[in-house]
């Protein structure tokens, strides 16, 4: 896979996934079981059955997961979407004053420079999820849920016993993570998130009090839902929640994605030189 094209194709598919709405959320689409699938086609998925549990009892989240309704990669906008902004809607992040100031003066050089994949950096938390619009695998096992993510094969390791944070963490891309059972719902609550890795494609940088909780739950067979909150007091006037987003159940493995050879950064710096050089000129 080549890095140019990635990055070319990461940002279709994640402008989608951020702005757009999923179609297969709608019950009646998801409860067809009759309908073939075929994600070429744009087809979505049925329940296709329970939920998988352990032999604890709690909900067996492992599988590769597609972001959108078909359990697999589609050229189809549609069913890529994640939420139906009527039935579950999802407001923007509201900024404190400077905050929302230090974004709108950004341009859009500064936001490909801002992106993790642009600088081969992890996307961490809540990017690993948020804006991510290549699938994923969980394994999961009694007392931790692994993570693997195709983006640049990122990874992680979350405890799921219940367990308190780190009473001193090291900032990380991944932060200090722990998990607990609120019934049938995995709660993960992420702190110390390093600072260096953005919310969304467009500027929403964090402060070092960043606090993310997720929470992931399986309805059925097919689908798995994740919904984010994201608790900022230095950047954010208040918490900001997610809609429940959508994934579905795919049946091939990951593919090898490292970045490498990567000259954005530079050609973007340039760019950016070549901007900020032309600025006075302009305000004459």
């Amino acid at each position: 896979m080549q890095k140019s094209l990635c990055l070319v194709a990461g940002g279709i598919l994640a402008w989608s996934m951020i702005c757009g709405w999923a179609s297969a959320q709608d019950k009646k689409a998801a409860g067809n079981e009759e309908r073939p699938v075929n994600a070429k086609k744009g087809v979505p998925l049925p329940p296709g059955g329970p939920t998988p549990r352990l032999a604890d009892g709690h909900p067996d989240f492992s599988g590769v997961w597609f972001q959108g309704s078909t359990g697999g990669h589609t050229f189809d906008a549609r069913a890529r979407r994640q939420f139906d902004p009527k039935a579950t809607p999802e407001e923007p992040p509201s900024f404190q004053p400077w905050a929302a100031a230090k974004i709108k003066a950004m341009s859009s050089t500064d936001y490909e420079l801002g992106r993790a994949s642009v600088n081969c950096l992890p996307r961490g938390v809540p990017g690993m999820v948020l804006i991510n619009p290549y699938p994923f695998q969980l394994v999961q096992t009694p007392g931790q849920l692994v993570q693997l993510d195709e983006l640049n094969n990122n990874w992680r390791v979350i405890p799921t016993d219940g367990r308190a944070h780190d009473p001193d963490p090291d900032p990380g891309f991944l932060g200090d993570e722990v998990g607990r059972w609120e019934g049938d719902t995995l709660v993960v609550d992420t702190i110390a998130i390093d600072e260096r890795t953005w919310n969304n494609f467009t500027g929403w940088f964090h402060s070092d009090q960043e606090h993310v909780i997720e929470r992931f739950r399986r309805p059925d067979l097919n689908h798995l839902f994740v919904q984010v909150t994201v608790e900022d007091p230095k950047v954010l006037t208040k918490p900001w929640t997610s809609a429940p987003r959508m994934w579905t159940l795919g049946h091939e493995k990951l593919q090898e994605y490292f970045c490498t050879n990567n000259q954005e950064v530079d050609q973007l710096t340039k760019l950016k030189d070549k901007e900020s050089a032309a600025k006075p000129a302009a305000g004459k």
